[in-house]
Order: C-alpha cells, then structure tokens, then sequence
C-alpha cells in the first residue's frame, strides 16, 4: 500500500515543477472555458447550432495543427535543450497569448475570431515543446523509487486544477472574458517563476546524433514496444471519437440550457471523478493485471458517454461526466506509469513527444471530430457515436494489443536500453 506522503515535496526541484504544472494546468482550464463560450456567443449570433458546434471544433484544429508538426522536433529539442529553459520560453509565449485574448472583447465579432484563433495556433505551437520537455525534466528530478508517488500527486494536483479551474472561469465569465484571461495570465507568470528558479540537475547532452536519426530512433522504440504503442494510441482512438469537451458549450446553452456557470459545472465534473480515483490510485495504487483494467475502464467511459449524450437533467449529465473522468483517470496513470518506467532515460523526450501527438490528436483533434460530427449528426447524435467507439475500441484492443491485454504489474515494465539506429 503506497501512503500519499508530503515528503516527496521536500525535493525543491520537483516542488517548484509541481506548483508550474497546477497553475498552469488551471490556467489553461479557465481558457477553455472562456474561448469555448466566447466563440460559441459570437457564432450564434450569426450561425445555428451545427454550425456554432463546427467552429468551435476548428479551435481545437487550429490548436492541433502545430502539435502534429512540430511535436517530433519539440521532442528532440527535449532531449537535446535545456528542459527548463524549454518550460520558461513556452510559458512566457502563453502569457503573450491570454493578453491578447484579453483585448479579444473590444472587437467586433469577425475580428475577435480572428485574434481567438490566432491565439489557439500559437498556444498550439507551445504544446508541440512543453510536454516533451515537463515529462523529461520529470525523470530527471524524481528517483525511479518515487516515480509512481510522483505521477499520482501530478494527477492529484492536475485534477484539482481541472474542477477549480473551470468553476473559476465559468464565475469570472460572468465579469467578462477579459477577466478570465488577465487572471490566467497572472497565473502564468507566477508559474513561469517557479520553474525557473527550480534547482535542477545541469542538462546533459546527448553527443553524436543528429536531428533526423534521433527522430526516427524516438519512433522504431514506441513502434516496437507493443505496450507503449498500444497504451498511447488507445487514448487516441478513444478520446478522438469519444471526446466531448468541445460540446459543451451547445449542450449547456442549448440541451440543457444553462449559462456560464453551468458550462463550467460540466467541465468540472469529469475533473471531480477522476480527482477521487487519483486520491485512491495514490493510496492503493494498481499493481496487478494493469492491462485489463485500462481496457475495462475505457469500456466504463463509453457507457457513461452514452448516458450523457441521453440525459436531459444537469445533475445527471454532471454524474455521467464525473464517471467518465474516473474511468479515463485510471487509463491516464496506468499509460503515464507504463511510459515513464519503460522508456530509457535518454529517450524521454522522444518517446514523450509521440506520445503527446497521440494524446494532443484525440483532444484537440478530437474537439474538431466532434464539430464535425455535430454539424450532420447533431450534438447528441455525434456523443453517442463516441460512447459506441470507445465500447468497440475496448473490445479490438484486447485482440490487436495482447500484450497491453496481458500486461500485469507495473513494477515489472523495465525500461529497454535504447537501439542505435541505422
């Protein structure tokens, strides 16, 4: 039985990381809410509902784009770079960003769009470096004995950032977008200053490999490791056709018909159920037969997606998006525990990169799925398309991935030393 333990925190390095990524992670929760109620407002104005759902399924697009180019590059640039410096740079561009969504509000509605976008693209840009170089710097600070404490009070703290987070915005909202962004950005600064001043270990850099052949090293290693590969890309096949979050705003406005505040319960719901399975994960982590119970949680998600497609009541859609964040809680900590104990020390950034395209494809790319699926389904037609994926997805894993299937302890996926390529 592993006790969550403060003592993991007398570590100033990871301290001072885990204070960046919660203040981050809250940050970009008040955004998403702000930028998802915001374009939806503008849109309707002008658009129906299928057609307000697929534009808000082109921001998750424009955030997806630079991740799908840039991700491999921000993946090398980990292993080569300075994490830190990494993390510093890309939060300073966030805060660019959330001012010039501030001023987004004095605009007229074509214009606002215009800067809305441009913001998402750019955010985008950063998510395609920060990742890769958050999961590197991560190994490098935390001792491989305290690695699953340190991913269960990174899901702990990520968990409280995304039920506060939303419900913070959504009240701010009521004050005005801009209000959300200024306080986001503040939020920002302060974690830019915090990773910077972490003491971190000095980077070490890897002699004798170019750009191109650490790049393609990064993608034979999760190609033939069927676990890693089956783990990340069920979390795309999953969440790319079952996502909802880029609905959210229609069924708050216009199934449910709440406002701000409501759209920012129903955000915050999933972060609510997967909060109490991380709480439980880090006192009685999963040590036995970790493939089937990533398999059968994903099945749980797909079930609990449909029952929130059909519902009608906000407290019933609130308890079906809590369910499904409980059961991709368990998905998330058995997939980062897999990569982060198998994956060699000097390919982390790699290997965290691909992940990432993985993960960054069913979310953003998932939200623009979903506004697609919107616009000739309808909004509940095109959820419950997602929860019947998620069912079939879990059913072929277990025949395409016996490996992951078959998986059963954590402790014993050890990491593989790296091939050299050519």
């Amino acid at each position: 039985m592993l006790t969550p333990s403060l003592s993991i925190f007398a570590n100033q390095a990871y301290r001072h990381y885990w204070i960046m990524r919660q203040l981050l992670s809250a940050a970009r929760q008040m955004q998403a809410v702000a930028i998802g109620w915001q374009v939806y407002d503008v849109a309707r104005q002008t658009r129906s509902v299928e057609e307000s759902a697929l534009l808000l399924g082109f921001v998750g697009l424009a955030m997806f784009a630079p991740v799908f180019f840039l991700s491999l590059l921000g993946g090398q640039a980990a292993d080569r770079l300075d994490r830190k410096l990494i993390l510093v740079v890309t939060n300073l561009i966030r805060v660019a960003c959330a001012c010039a969504l501030a001023v987004s509000p004095f605009f007229t509605g074509p214009v606002t769009l215009v800067i809305v976008f441009g913001a998402a693209t750019f955010l985008g840009v950063t998510h395609a470096f920060s990742p890769a170089a958050s999961s590197a710097l991560m190994a490098r600070i935390v001792p491989r004995e305290d690695m699953r404490q340190a991913i269960a009070w990174n899901s702990l703290g990520f968990q409280g950032a995304a039920i506060g987070g939303p419900a913070i915005g959504g009240l701010l909202y009521i004050l005005g977008p801009t209000t959300v962004y200024l306080v986001s950005a503040g939020m920002l600064v302060v974690a830019t200053v915090f990773i910077a001043t972490a003491r971190t270990p000095r980077h070490e850099k890897l002699e004798g490999q170019r750009g191109l052949s650490m790049v393609i090293e990064g993608l034979r290693y999760v190609r033939d490791n069927k676990v890693v590969l089956g783990a990340i890309s069920l979390d795309l096949v999953v969440v790319l056709f079952g996502g909802v979050t880029a609905l959210l705003p229609v069924f708050a406005r216009d199934v449910l018909h709440t406002d701000t505040v409501g759209l920012g319960l129903l955000r915050t719901a999933p972060a609510i159920g997967a909060a109490i399975i991380a709480l439980l994960l880090a006192t009685r982590p999963l040590t036995r037969r970790i493939g089937a119970w990533m398999l059968g949680a994903i099945a749980v998600y797909g079930v609990a997606m449909i029952g929130f497609a059909l519902s009608e009541v906000l407290i019933l859609s609130m308890i079906a998006l809590a369910v499904t964040g409980a059961a991709d809680m368990i998905s998330v900590f058995i997939r980062q525990s897999i990569i982060q104990l198998a994956t060699p020390m000097n390919m982390r950034g790699r290997v965290s990169a691909v992940e990432f395209i993985f993960i960054s494809a069913s979310n953003e790319l998932g939200e623009f799925e979903s506004g697609v699926a919107a616009r000739f389904m309808g909004p509940i037609g095109a959820v419950l398309l997602g929860g019947g994926m998620a069912l079939v997805t879990a059913a072929a894993w277990f025949r395409l991935f016996p490996q992951l299937a078959k998986t059963d302890e954590l402790d014993h996926v050890d990491e593989e030393p790296a091939r050299p390529t050519g």
